[in-house]
């Protein structure tokens, strides 16, 4: 009861109320980025290995768990819908790219009839703004890329301008629906690797395969500020519990 009344001295208490709430948002943020961690530490994990593990077979994009194969290797064989291209912005910083085009720029995201049926989305490669690049090879072909986990977009993707064949994000079912592909659309798109006998743009085999991972100096800026929040609460409620506590005493000595 004693520590109780000292957390309802004037000015105490509403700041009390106001630090336990504020502890426990800044303790689940910390929380959260730890799992963020754990989760990119699984993601750097796969794009370090995956690439290098034996092809899936094709039929795997249709019947698998296609989580367990992002940035597997594939075969596919089938023929370009070039009349269905569309370009997905991107921005290609310098030290990220594997060939030498750089900067703001496009994915070129060209639709690929498979042989056996359905389409997959196939990113052909980067381009730079106002440049020109080659159509895809006509007739049936055979082509190889990694898997590549859906793009759908956030609140904060622009809008799309499917009448002038831009999008913001490798969303499957906004350009799917737009370009109104024939179904069964794979729940993945495909990153072309680079060939030799490519051509110079779009520039492919551009997978990127680094990704930042701050979230453990995120969750201890969270948690320290948790720490720090604490300190200044106590620094400020000291005095005035220990000033409460010496009026309290002096009142009990003139009784």
């Amino acid at each position: 009861m004693t520590r109780l009344r000292r957390l309802l001295v004037p000015g105490v208490l509403v700041p009390s109320v106001l630090v336990v709430v504020a502890v426990a948002i800044l303790v689940s943020l910390g929380n959260w980025q730890l799992r963020r961690l754990a989760w990119k530490e699984d993601l750097i994990a796969q794009v370090a290995e995956r690439p290098s593990l034996p092809p899936v077979p094709e039929e795997a994009i249709f019947t698998g768990d296609i989580a367990d194969l992002h940035y597997r290797r594939i075969g596919l064989a089938g023929h370009y819908l070039p009349e269905k291209e569309v370009r997905v912005f991107t921005s290609l910083p310098l030290g990220d790219a594997r060939g030498p085009a750089s900067g703001p720029g496009a994915w070129i995201m060209t639709p690929f009839a498979l042989d056996a049926g359905g389409t997959v989305l196939v990113n052909r490669g980067f381009v730079p703004d106002r440049a020109e690049w080659a159509p895809p090879p006509e007739g049936t072909v055979e082509i190889s890329g990694l898997i590549r986990p859906d793009d759908p977009p956030t609140w904060l993707t622009p809008d799309n301008k499917p009448g002038e064949d831009l999008f913001f994000s490798r969303s499957i079912a906004a350009i799917s629906a737009a370009k109104d592909l024939a179904r069964p659309v794979a729940p993945m798109t495909l990153d072309l690797l680079a060939s030799p006998d490519g051509p110079a743009l779009p520039q492919a085999g551009e997978t990127r395969m680094s990704f930042p991972n701050d979230h453990l100096q995120y969750a201890l800026t969270w948690y320290g500020l948790a720490i720090a929040l604490v300190a200044v609460f106590l620094m400020f409620a000291a005095p005035r519990l220990r000033g409460e506590r010496a009026e309290n005493d002096m009142q009990s000595g003139l009784r």
